[in-house]
C-alpha cells in the first residue's frame, strides 16, 4: 500500500489558493452572552470584583507579594499577570521595571517578546486553512516545501552527523505536535548542534522561505512519530500558511486573527511607535541567553541581552511562526480569550468551536515523557500531554502543579505564559522579559498561587 509519502513519489507542490483565503474574514452569526445582551467585541472585557467571579482578594494579593519579591531578588525586572474568568477581568497587577538601566516601569502596555507564546497562534492559523479543506494534517510537508522530498534521519546511536538512514518525509500533524524528528539548536544532540552550526534559528536577517528550505537540508534527529523533541516544526508551518495563501506569515495573522481581535499591538515587529514601551530582555547566563548547551551563569542575574533601539526585533527578516511575535498582555489576553469563546471575535467567526476542541485535546499516545523528555524548562512532562501548539494537563497529580485536567498552555523563551482553564472558565497570561525560561520555577508557582486564590 502507497502512502505517497515514498521517496520515488513526486507529489505535486500546492499553490496558493487566494479564492478559498478570503473567505476566512466573513462574519458568522452574532454570539449572545448567557444574558442575551450582543457581545460587543473583545475590547469590551468589563473588570469585576474578584469576589463575584469566586476568587478570595485577600489570596490574589499574594501574587502582588510574589512579583515583588521577584524583582526585589533580581530575578526578574519586572513582570505583569491578567487574570480573567467568564469573560471578565478579574485581576491585573504590574511589578517592577521594563528597563532597569533607563527605571522605566513595567507597565500594562509594556511590548515584550512572547517568543514561542507564537505558536498557538500560528497553529490556529493552520487550522483555520484546515477548515477550508484546502489540505488535510496527514499531508507530507514536501507537498508544500520541495526541500523535504528526500529525507534522512540519523541512525539510533549515532555518533557523527553523516550517520543516518532514509527517513519519510514530516507530516504536517507531526511538525505541530513536536514529534517530526526536527529539533532546535539549543537542544542537546548532533542534529541541534549541526543547527547552531548552520545558524537555522528562524531571526534575524534570513528570510522565512530560505530558512524553511535550509532546515530541510539537514538529517532529522530521529524518525518522524517516534519521539517528542520541542523543535522548529511550527516554524516550517508558518512557511506553509505562506505557500498556501500567498500572503506573507504577518500579513495572514494581521488580516485574519489580529485584525478581528483587535490585537494592534502584536505583530512580528517593533513598530516606531512601540519602541519606548518595548521591554528589555534579560539574563541571568554569561553568554547568549538561548545558547543553552553552553550556558553558564553570569555574576548578574540581570545581565542586559537586548533593548530598543538595537533589537532585532525592530528589523527583522524572518517572520518566525514559532517565535518571533512581539505585543501586550491584553493583546495576549484577547487571543486566549477567544480560545475560551470558541473561535469569536465580535461579529467573526475566526475558527470553529470542534475544531478548537481537537486543537486542545492530547495529540500523543500518552503523555509528554512517554515519548522521551521527563522535563521541559522547568516543567515536568509526566501526565502532560500535547495538543496543536500547545500543552495540555493530562493529571495534575503527575503534573505536580494545582490545574485541571484538559488545561491548554504555552510559555515563552523569556519565562512568559498562558494557560486557559476551560474546566474553572478561567484565563491566565503572565509576562515578564528573562531567557531562559527554564531559570526560576516561575509557572509552576504562579498556577499555584492562582489556585490557592479560588473560592469557588
Amino acid at each position: 500500500m502507497n502512502d505517497g509519502q515514498d521517496g520515488d513519489v513526486k507529489r505535486p507542490v500546492r499553490k496558493p489558493l487566494r479564492r478559498g483565503i478570503a473567505r476566512l474574514g466573513r462574519a458568522g452569526p452574532r454570539p449572545e452572552t448567557s444574558g442575551g445582551a450582543q457581545w460587543k467585541g473583545p475590547t469590551k472585557m468589563h473588570t469585576v470584583s474578584p469576589a463575584s467571579k469566586g476568587f478570595d482578594p485577600a489570596r490574589l494579593e499574594r501574587i502582588n507579594a510574589w512579583m515583588d519579591r521577584y524583582v526585589e531578588d533580581r530575578r526578574f525586572a519586572g513582570s505583569s499577570v491578567l487574570i480573567a474568568r467568564g469573560g471578565e477581568e478579574v485581576w491585573f497587577n504590574a511589578a517592577g521595571l521594563r528597563s532597569v538601566e533607563n527605571d522605566l516601569p513595567f507597565e500594562r502596555d509594556t511590548v515584550a517578546r512572547i517568543y514561542s507564546m507564537t505558536k498557538p497562534i500560528t497553529s490556529a492559523a493552520i487550522m483555520m486553512l484546515v477548515e477550508l479543506g484546502l489540505f488535510h494534517l496527514d499531508a507530507p510537508v514536501s507537498d508544500f516545501i520541495p526541500a523535504f522530498r528526500d529525507m534522512r534521519a540519523l541512525v539510533p546511536g549515532a555518533t557523527r552527523i553523516d550517520q543516518t538512514e532514509p527517513a519519510r518525509v514530516p507530516t504536517l500533524h507531526q511538525l505541530m505536535t513536536h514529534t517530526s524528528g526536527m529539533t532546535y539548536a539549543f537542544n542537546p544532540g548532533l542534529a541541534a548542534k549541526e543547527m547552531e552550526q548552520h545558524r537555522i534559528d528562524f531571526h534575524g536577517l534570513t528570510p522565512l522561505a530560505e530558512m524553511a528550505d535550509r532546515a530541510a537540508a539537514l538529517p532529522l534527529a530521529f524518525q518522524p512519530g517516534s519521539r517528542w523533541e520541542y523543535s522548529v516544526g511550527i516554524d516550517i508551518l508558518g512557511r506553509v500558511v505562506e505557500v498556501v495563501s500567498g500572503l506573507s506569515l504577518g500579513e495572514f495573522l494581521k488580516t485574519h486573527i489580529f485584525e478581528p481581535l483587535e490585537m494592534t499591538e502584536t505583530s512580528f515587529i517593533v513598530r516606531p511607535d512601540q519602541v519606548d514601551r518595548f521591554a528589555s530582555l534579560y539574563t541571568p547566563l554569561s553568554g547568549s541567553p538561548i545558547a543553552l548547551n553552553e550556558k553558564k551563569s553570569g555574576g548578574d542575574t540581570l545581565r542586559l541581552a537586548d533593548e530598543a533601539g538595537s533589537s532585532a526585533f525592530e528589523k527583522p527578516a524572518c517572520e518566525s511562526g514559532g517565535g518571533g511575535l512581539v505585543g501586550t498582555i491584553d493583546d495576549y489576553m484577547k487571543f486566549v480569550e477567544m480560545l475560551r469563546r470558541g473561535g469569536t471575535a465580535g461579529d467573526t467567526r475566526l475558527i470553529g468551536p470542534k475544531t478548537l476542541a481537537f486543537m486542545m485535546r492530547n495529540h500523543l499516545p500518552g503523555d509528554i515523557a512517554s515519548m522521551g523528555p521527563k522535563s521541559f524548562a522547568e516543567q515536568p512532562m509526566e501526565g502532560m500531554g500535547f495538543g496543536l501548539g500547545g500543552s495540555v494537563v493530562l493529571d495534575p497529580g503527575r503534573v505536580r502543579v494545582p490545574g485541571s485536567v484538559g488545561d491548554f498552555s504555552w510559555g515563552g523563551m523569556a519565562s512568559t505564559m498562558f494557560w486557559l482553564d476551560r474546566e474553572l472558565d478561567m484565563s491566565v497570561v503572565f509576562f515578564t522579559q528573562l531567557s531562559p525560561s527554564s531559570s526560576y520555577p516561575c509557572r509552576a508557582e504562579l498556577k499555584a498561587l492562582v489556585h490557592q486564590a479560588l473560592t469557588a
